[in-house]
């Protein structure tokens, strides 16, 4: 049941849907589509956006075995390739302009991560050299230019100054405090991310190395194994911000480290990371996990219990991942199954020309403040959640 509705879900749900989104006059996609299923033609194009879409199309091309979804792919990188790569001072922009043009300058280095998991992917799908070359040179100006002795810096202006972190320190209860992260759990998990898809399409040592160091930060400073979660928010030497879970973020290291790991193959590795992977879905699953899906986060404990769409595709994913680790717990494949039924009872949009609603509430209420598409909202979590179960080939119990 779950691969068949997974290819469901692709072909006849999320990939018409952002087929639909093609700008085909200024390159790329649309950027914007509101509640209301109405697209915004002029609105700003993220370029994090548009490394999902890139990825999204080159690994559908190659799980679904589709050469014509390469068109798609190919659509995204040029536009990626032509627009959000600064020339000047390298790197990747924030986002752009409808037409292509700078909107924001802004070098963050989740953004680049992402560009990096997007070029490698891409290259994978159509052995285009010069995308594997657009990753490669991104690895090694991260590695130059966005990390001190201890981890990963996180903003900068264009030309590789260093600036205040707000685009990923939106914390109303951090900023009440005047405070703004300049490291995040977030940045570190997608800069692993991005490499684990570099290094799967290259396999170069000095990529693995990084990986390497990048593990030993997350079980060092990130982890917190007495309370078997993640800190979210640090300052420059690791020190926590603020007393915060991210449900989300969790349940989607849980699986994302041991994959990113298993390319490495190094059992001795492997097995600590899988130690710190099982408890953190073993705690999401004791604390998060309510009414057939699982809550947002919880911040100096106020539990938010919204609906967010990408914690429920990662949720799914990461109770997959903990009951292939030890099928023993079959209450993870049950919390899988209980979670995809959420999704498509609750997140999934009836409407026609429509994808998935952002969040829903408790009482699993669509938000018709949020939009469909924005620069956040893209076919990455869900996609992702689909081509895994399709690849794991793993059923639902009946």
């Amino acid at each position: 049941m779950f691969v068949k509705e997974a290819e469901q879900m692709l072909t006849e749900k999320l990939i018409p849907f952002w087929q639909g989104l093609r700008d085909n006059e200024n390159g790329g996609f649309t950027g914007w589509m509101g509640y209301d299923l109405k697209k915004d033609a002029k609105a700003v194009k993220g370029c994090i956006l548009h490394s999902r879409i890139l990825w999204f199309f080159s690994t559908a091309s190659m799980v679904l075995h589709r050469a014509d979804l390469l068109d798609d792919a190919k659509h995204a990188y040029a536009f990626l390739r032509d627009h959000c790569i600064d020339r000047q001072y390298g790197g990747i922009y924030w986002s752009v302009n409808y037409d292509g043009t700078v909107s924001d300058s802004t070098k963050h280095t989740y953004n680049q991560a992402f560009a990096i998991y997007a070029f490698s992917a891409y290259y994978r799908a159509s052995g285009d050299q010069e995308a594997l070359k657009y990753a490669q040179s991104l690895y090694q100006m991260i590695e130059e230019r966005c990390r001190d002795n201890q981890g990963y810096l996180e903003a900068f202006d264009r030309e590789f100054h260093p600036i205040s972190n707000e685009k990923l320190s939106d914390n109303k209860t951090l900023m009440a405090e005047g405070k703004v992260a300049e490291k995040t759990m977030n940045t570190l998990l997608h800069v692993f991310e991005g490499y684990s898809g570099l290094y799967e399409a290259s396999h170069d040592p000095r990529v693995g190395k990084s990986m390497r160091w990048i593990i030993s930060i997350f079980m060092e400073c990130v982890y917190n194994p007495n309370k078997h979660r993640q800190e979210v928010f640090f300052d420059k030497d690791w020190n926590s911000l603020i007393d915060m879970q991210s449900y989300g973020h969790d349940i989607e290291t849980s699986w994302l480290l041991d994959w990113g790991c298993s390319l490495l193959g190094d059992q001795k590795l492997d097995r600590q990371v899988q130690t710190a992977d099982s408890d953190l879905a073993a705690e999401i699953y004791r604390s998060a996990y309510h009414k057939h899906s699982v809550w947002n986060e919880c911040t100096e404990g106020k539990i938010d219990k919204t609906r967010v769409w990408w914690v429920q595709a990662e949720s799914v994913l990461g109770f997959l991942n903990a009951f292939q680790r030890k099928p023993e717990h079959t209450e993870y494949l049950q919390a899988a199954a209980d979670v995809w039924a959420y999704i498509n009872e609750k997140l999934v949009d009836p409407r026609e020309g429509s994808e998935w609603f952002w969040q829903v509430d408790d009482d699993g209420r669509p938000d018709a403040q949020k939009p469909i598409v924005e620069p956040w909202k893209c076919p990455y979590h869900n996609g992702r959640m689909c081509f895994e179960i399709i690849r794991r080939g793993i059923d639902a119990p009946h």
